[in-house]
């Protein structure tokens, strides 16, 4: 295959998944200048409840990712069965899980917070919303296991349209419930986290009837007129698969939580200036998400077919737009950085703290997307193992050591805590790179 069909054949499927990565993270953007109107201690608050979250999810999007993978190397093989057997297999696997995940998170969310961080000005605000967001869980999660599935059979515009239309109901609310306009209620914070579940809700109703649609790969129609089931093999495969995915996602989880916490025991202001690079550093995640998903669903269907050499190009041309794109937002930040930080903050001290931050974001950005597209194509390989392995020694070891050494031990502070990501990025860009071009996740079978 020619490059310039390499080209438009990725961007084809590239494009949905990246706009959808990208207003999912600015509705959370946007989330967060909302919640800043009411005063930094805010801010903090909702960035406390970011990594228990995350957390909380680690299982579901490691499922995901194994389901996309698997859909994708049965669609290669046109087995239409085996496909919509994993997602039943998955889907029905989920609810169970997020039913006891749900009670789990919610039992212990005091106790949850005050791990993470919280003091004072932060902990009654952060349980909130966090009770808030984990009691609407279950509406992530369909969305989340229909989208994963849709994804890995190539249709990456239902998640898109599903998500995008999410992220609008959640910044229309926003307004509505934080500061109490056109008549409804002002919730505060609460506000913020009711905004975000009935976005989700939106999205899962959509996802739902998505699988209502004509010629789709993933079909419930097809599911009750084959009679098809869960079937153990099904979830074995899953989680073999996901198994990884998912003590890879806890053993980063560990690394960025650490980083938080060390963060939070800055003091409320810079950890609220934290927070906002955390913003600001997720839209470059989104593009790289956006383009992993394309490498996932074209390099696995590749390898479903037995096209060992196009999966690699796949990899490689995502990769090479996934750079295009990291260098763009470098610019933009450094072009319009101050104005940026103008619409979090008002005080000029933690503007100049998002600054400093800013500075790390524009280096980190040309290696993070990068990273994520080479992880992509390797889980779409089924290299599960080292995708893992590469997560406990930059993000669990490398990560967490190098910001206790500078912010414990050198006291550089917010220096120090960037330092650290920089860090975890720049190791696992060199440890994926290096993986991917030696080819051996061509030859795993899943």
């Amino acid at each position: 295959m020619k490059d310039k069909n390499i080209y438009k054949r990725a961007l084809q499927i590239a494009w949905p998944s990246v706009l959808e990565s990208f207003f999912i993270a600015l509705a959370a953007m946007i989330d967060t200048i909302m919640v800043s109107s009411l005063g930094s201690y805010a801010v903090a608050a909702v960035g406390l409840t970011n990594q228990p979250k995350f957390i909380a999810f680690a299982i579901f999007f490691s499922i995901n990712t194994a389901v996309s993978a698997l859909v994708a190397r049965r669609k290669g093989q046109n087995d239409k069965r085996g496909a919509n057997t994993v997602f039943s297999s998955a889907f029905v696997a989920s609810i169970v899980l997020c039913i006891l995940t749900t009670a789990f998170f919610l039992y212990f969310s005091s106790d949850i917070m005050r791990l993470a961080g919280s003091n004072k000005d932060t902990h009654e605000a952060a349980v909130k919303y966090f009770n808030i967001i984990i009691g609407g869980l279950i509406f992530n999660i369909i969305a989340m296991v229909i989208n994963a599935g849709q994804r890995g059979s190539g249709n990456t515009k239902i998640a898109f349209t599903t998500n995008l239309t999410s992220s609008i109901v959640n910044v229309i609310f926003n307004y509505l419930l934080i500061g109490g306009n056109l008549g409804f209620p002002a919730l505060g914070i609460e506000g913020a986290a009711i905004a975000t579940v009935l976005g989700s809700a939106v999205a899962a109703t959509m996802s739902v009837f998505s699988l209502f649609h004509k010629f789709t790969f993933i079909d419930i129609k097809y599911i009750f007129r084959k009679k098809i089931s869960p079937k153990f093999d099904a979830i074995k495969s899953i989680f073999n698969l996901s198994s990884s995915f998912f003590i890879e996602n806890i053993a980063m989880r560990v690394g960025f939580l650490a980083t938080a916490i060390s963060a939070a025991n800055l003091g409320t202001d810079p950890f609220a200036a934290h927070n906002v690079g955390m913003s600001l550093l997720s839209i470059g995640f989104s593009f790289g998400d956006g383009m992993q998903v394309a490498a996932v669903a074209l390099s696995g269907r590749a390898l479903g077919m037995g096209e060992k050499e196009e999966a690699y190009n796949y990899g490689k041309v995502s990769q090479r737009i996934g750079l295009g794109i990291s260098i763009a937002l470098s610019l933009i930040l450094l072009i319009f950085g101050r104005a940026i930080l103008g619409n979090f903050f008002k005080e000029e001290h933690i503007i100049e703290m998002g600054l400093l931050i800013n500075r790390f974001i524009m280096l980190i950005l040309l290696l993070q997307i990068s990273q994520i597209i080479y992880g992509g194509c390797l889980r779409a390989g089924g290299d599960v193992k080292f995708t893992l392995l590469v997560a406990i020694i930059a993000v669990t070891i490398i990560r967490t050591s190098v910001t206790l050494l500078f912010t414990m031990v050198f006291k550089l502070g917010l220096v120090g805590i960037w330092l650290g990501v920089l860090a975890d990025q720049f190791s696992r860009f060199v440890l994926l790179r290096h993986r991917f071009h030696k080819k051996k996740w061509l030859d795993i079978a899943i």
